[in-house]
């Protein structure tokens, strides 16, 4: 959207004054009424009054006589201000403007790495949380205490954190047992799960007693 600056109160008031003096409205060698009234017309304080007649006075537009008020001296000078005011404020304006989009590229570019830092994050959680798990297998050595008893009472998971996906009896492969499936001697559980867990698994499955239940 394209901002608009506007300029700033006393500015606009002395282009109005000098568009009035340049026009006729107010003649040449005229006394403009005082500040007073002037700012009560405007709807401003009577400093920015001030601010704007000696703006003026300045560029030799008007004269301002301490005691005796402000006289209007040049038109010319008033149209010179008019012409003058414009380009200076088409510059002013193109600073303010390029002001604001610096101040605009500085946020959106404090938000676009912040963006792209969390998506990156993101990315990086989401792969490897998909990456599938490596697939782990221990053999249940013979004589196990675990011989015999299902998967449940042995409270798999609970004991190693690692999930059976699938035992290998033989020539069969029982995907997914569920928790009545017991184990042989000879069998081979496989499992996923974190290094961690396949360790524990490990011990659980080869040495670990299992109390009658």
């Amino acid at each position: 959207m394209t901002q608009k600056v506007v300029p700033s109160q006393y500015l606009q008031i002395a282009l109005d004054l000098a568009s009035r003096i340049a026009g006729g409205e107010l003649k040449e060698g005229s006394k403009i009424y005082g500040r007073s009234m002037m700012a009560s017309e405007y709807g401003v304080s009577p400093e920015t009054i001030r601010r704007a007649l000696h703006l003026l006075a300045d560029m030799k537009v008007v004269e301002v006589r301490p005691q005796s008020g402000t006289i209007v001296l040049s038109a010319d000078n008033a149209r010179r201000y008019i012409s003058n005011f414009g380009e200076r404020y088409d510059t002013k304006s193109l600073h303010n403007r390029l002001k604001d989009i610096l101040n605009q590229y500085n946020v959106l570019n404090k938000e676009l790495n912040d963006v792209a830092a969390t998506l990156l994050k993101s990315q990086q959680t989401y792969i490897s949380a998909t990456e599938p798990f490596p697939n782990y297998e221990v053999v249940v050595p013979k004589g196990s205490p675990l011989i015999g008893k299902n998967i449940g009472s042995l409270q798999f998971w609970q004991c190693t954190g690692a999930t059976i996906v699938a035992i290998r009896r033989g020539q069969s492969v029982i995907l997914s047992p569920g928790p009545y499936a017991e184990l042989y001697d000879g069998d081979v559980v496989i499992f996923v799960g974190t290094t961690a867990d396949a360790e524990a698994a490990n011990r659980f499955i080869k040495s670990t007693p299992i109390s009658e239940q």
